[in-house]
């Protein structure tokens, strides 16, 4: 029965690997009849699913059509891309369901409600929510979705009838429009019409940064939980708005592997996530290997991947009251490519897919009660174990920080009050207008509980994502587990940043707050004008206002504006970058005087960062999105092919992200290291510090760690080496606040996200250590005893000079994911203080 088994799959597997006719019989079941009114897919977009990629905007025009001729189906769009793509869902379920969509929806709602014992969920339709490709280069399940989505409208007969009649689906066509259009596009221009499966061929070795990722080369399957990106924003809120009881997540992996779907590991579920959840998970995995064993295709389940990090679409689920599936296919990455299980085919890959997104349907049908009923248990279950208390979190020094952590807790329909009054708490002080409190009894408690944790003790010590995502820390705001709701004030329905008032009118000079988190916005837009601008390097008060090292002096006297209009647009700066800039009328300040040599000259900054072939496009978007979509910097992107060639000194600042490989040859070397001495500022960062040391930018000690196994299997050694990886763990740092970079921070000590293993050892002199690892640093997360030991009292950051430039070097990603808030100022630090350093 195996060897027939194995033989089936391998037949099915290398099918349509040449000119052979594909129809829509390959895919679809072929017991049932189907709608001659509903258009097939390739009356729409011109070829059945397989033949071609699919890009988006034929997918949309097909998933369109489909919502204007059937009544099964109707069609939202809930918001666009980066790039101006539409965000769409489609609701199917049966025509008198969909004209009474929103009361089935309000009931279901209730379910996740107080007092919801008393609803019959026997007689409530189940909603699943079923989404495809998040990465754009894994299009199996997109392309899926044409067929899913034609059987859901087409089909006829009694079983299709009560399969519509119990559930209500919530189809998302593609997770990441940007990625997928992308990839579509490399995939056919690259297309032969002779197929081609030589692994080596350009089809399948697509251009940086590829598909996978979304317009500023994020992955969006890690930002479900920080909301970060518009895709994660309208898929979120379509989450909320219904709760569904089970999500699917369409994947590929590699081409040489066969089909996943969970559970994971059992040993690295989230000790947060129910048993039950995983039990159910497990039933549901039994449809799938009924319809993967009926289709002769090999499969595996509860190896590899893990529920642990609830930022991904199989886990968030599960932290929501839901059941979160990963489903992952064997990748074709183009149209047919050899691998050891034979050719690989891309329509092969379309119909595991499906089959996948059919006995979803099936499992979820067949378990419809059990469920519903799981879901009410879970939010009942949360209030119960809940207590009492809240959290509160904020920052005096940034009410920014603390409101756009506020802002993410309210995406996830988090309960947040405003503070009644001001209070301290295990030595710090909340106060109102910066701080929000959370209660801990509400229906949401598990996911804030999630969101606020600090874990260091795990079954397991390996991970596939992360091990620590502490908001608070991240976020560097004060915060306690302790508050009292007596210090609680009105409910939040509609969150409003801080709004500064406008500064009084001065014929002095004006200070900037540097504390405030759009103060790099607010200074570029200075500099930019063409002001004057100088930076304090030591503190100074006046009266009883005090002014932190890092402030911004704009003198009135001597610029391009006179004093109405300096008025003007300093007002104008401070309420579009919410940062407090002040009126001062004396130059006769405590500390030192505003015309001290104390204050040092800014210029505006012509900002850099190497891209293409060799970085990590993940850390290259993270800077991209934070100069372009949080400061309104511009960025030139410089493609390493093109750097030889580049005209370097346009720029006062490259950034050179973590990279691989060698991406960077002798040549640009050269040229890196002759505008470095000219007078320009390198910022390397991670691995980046290998590159710095062996081309002699700097003089790095690198901390080397003599691990060895001892009584390890051949059997463990792959448990043993992972178990060595940091693979994104929160630690803390002392920070010497009158050095630069630290300029912007009210405390001596931050939170840090580091995924390296990389230690750089302390100079010997301990002002060039103005960031340096805390005795015990690990906060929360998973690192390893060696490497704890390792980490104690070594640096994350470096600063050399080099002729007449400066070369700077982060081993840690200050911008991790784009909800890091709490770092970002250390890079702008970098870019415009690095001469003061």
């Amino acid at each position: 029965m195996r060897f027939l088994l194995s033989f089936l799959f391998l037949i099915s597997f290398s099918a349509f690997a040449q000119k052979d006719t594909l129809s829509l019989n390959y895919y679809l079941p072929q017991n049932v009849t189907y709608n001659p009114q509903i258009p097939t897919p390739q009356e729409v977009i011109g070829f059945v699913p397989g033949e071609w990629h699919v890009s988006h905007d034929r997918l949309i025009t097909y998933m369109n059509k489909l919502a204007e001729v059937s009544p099964r189906i109707k069609m939202e769009t809930r918001g666009f891309t980066y790039e101006g793509r539409p965000l769409v869902i489609l609701y199917i379920s049966s025509e008198e369901n969909i004209a009474n969509l929103e009361t089935i929806r309000e009931k279901h709602h209730a379910l996740v409600e107080k007092n919801s014992q008393s609803l019959n969920t026997a007689d409530m339709p189940i909603v699943i929510n079923q989404g495809f490709s998040i990465h754009g280069n894994e299009p199996s399940g997109a392309n899926a979705s044409l067929l899913y989505a034609y059987y859901l409208a087409a089909a006829q007969g009694n079983n299709i009838e009560n399969t519509l009649n119990n559930t209500v689906i919530l189809l998302d066509p593609s997770f990441n429009p940007d990625g997928l259009q992308r990839f579509a596009y490399w995939a056919n221009t690259n297309k032969s019409d002779n197929i081609n499966s030589d692994s080596q061929d350009r089809e399948y070795d697509e251009v940086w940064p590829g598909g996978r990722t979304n317009h500023y080369w994020f992955d969006l399957n890690r930002d479900w939980l920080p909301a970060q990106l518009p895709e994660s924003q309208a898929r979120i809120a379509t989450f909320h708005k219904w709760y569904p009881n089970i999500l699917t997540d369409h994947h590929e992996m590699g081409s040489n592997s066969t089909f996943f779907f969970q559970p994971g590991i059992p040993e690295r579920t989230h000790p947060l996530t129910p048993q039950m959840n995983q039990d159910l998970t497990r039933e549901i995995g039994t449809y799938h290997a009924a319809a993967f064993d009926k289709l002769g295709s090999l499969y595996f389940t509860e190896e590899n991947y893990d529920d642990f990090y609830y930022g991904k679409g199989s886990t968030f689920p599960d932290i929501n009251g839901s059941i979160g599936i990963l489903f992952e296919q064997a990748s074709s990455r183009g149209h047919a490519q050899e691998t050891e299980n034979g050719i690989l085919t891309f329509p092969f890959t379309i119909r595991n897919q499906f089959t996948a997104a059919l006995s979803t349907l099936k499992a979820a049908q067949e378990m419809r009660v059990k469920l519903l009923n799981y879901q009410r248990d879970f939010y009942n279950d949360s209030r119960s174990s809940a207590g009492n208390g809240a959290y509160a979190f904020g920052s005096s020094a940034d009410p920014v920080r603390a409101y756009k952590l506020a802002e993410i807790l309210k995406i996830h329909q988090v309960e947040v009050h405003r503070l009644s009054k001001g209070f301290s708490e295990s030595g710090k002080t909340f106060e109102p207008g910066a701080a929000y409190i959370v209660p801990k009894n509400q229906r949401q408690h598990r996911l804030v509980e999630a969101m606020f944790e600090k874990r260091t003790s795990f079954k397991d010590s390996l991970f596939y994502d992360i091990s620590a995502w502490t908001f608070p820390l991240a976020f560097n705001l004060d915060y306690t587990e302790n508050a009292s709701l007596k210090n609680a004030g009105e409910r939040i329905e509609d969150l409003e940043m801080f709004a500064p008032d406008a500064p009084a009118k001065s014929s002095y000079a004006y200070l900037l707050n540097w504390n405030d988190y759009y103060s790099p916005k607010a200074l570029n837009s200075i500099l930019e004008k063409g002001l004057r601008a100088k930076v304090a390097m030591r503190e100074f008060s006046l009266n009883s206002d005090k002014y932190d090292y890092g402030t911004i002096m704009i003198p009135v006297q001597n610029q391009k504006l006179n004093k109405e209009e300096l008025h003007k647009f300093l007002s104008e700066v401070a309420i579009n970058s919410h940062v407090r800039i002040t009126a001062i009328n004396t130059g006769m300040t405590s500390g030192i005087n505003l015309g001290s040599g104390e204050f040092e000259a800014l210029n505006p900054q012509k900002i850099a960062i190497i891209v293409g072939e060799g970085i990590t496009s993940y850390d290259a978007g993270e800077i991209w999105h934070l100069f372009d979509q949080r400061y309104d910097i511009k960025l030139t992107k410089l493609d390493i092919k093109n750097l030889s060639r580049a005209e370097l000194r346009r720029y006062t600042d490259i950034i050179l992200p973590n990279s691989w490989g060698s991406a960077l040859g002798n040549k640009e070397v050269d040229n890196l290291k002759k505008w470095v001495r000219e007078g320009g500022t390198l910022i390397g960062y991670r691995n980046a510090a290998n590159w710095l040391k062996n081309n002699q930018f700097m003089d790095l000690k690198i901390k080397k760690t003599d691990l060895k196994a001892k009584d390890i299997s051949f059997e463990e050694k792959g448990d043993f080496r992972g178990a060595q990886v940091i693979g994104g763990a929160i630690f803390e740092v002392k920070l010497d606040r009158s050095h630069p970079i630290a300029f912007g921070y009210k405390n001596d000590k931050i939170a840090v996200f580091r995924n390296t293993s990389l230690f750089v050892e302390p100079d010997e002199q301990s002002y060039n250590n103005p960031i340096q690892y805390t005795e015990n640093p690990l906060l929360s997360g998973y690192i390893s005893k060696p490497n704890l030991d390792s980490i104690a009292n070594t640096v994350p950051f470096k600063h050399e000079s080099l002729g007449r430039g400066d070369v700077i070097l982060f081993t840690d990603n200050t911008n991790f994911r784009a909800f890091w808030y709490g770092t970002n100022k250390l890079l702008m630090n970098s870019i415009f203080f690095g001469k003061e350093m």
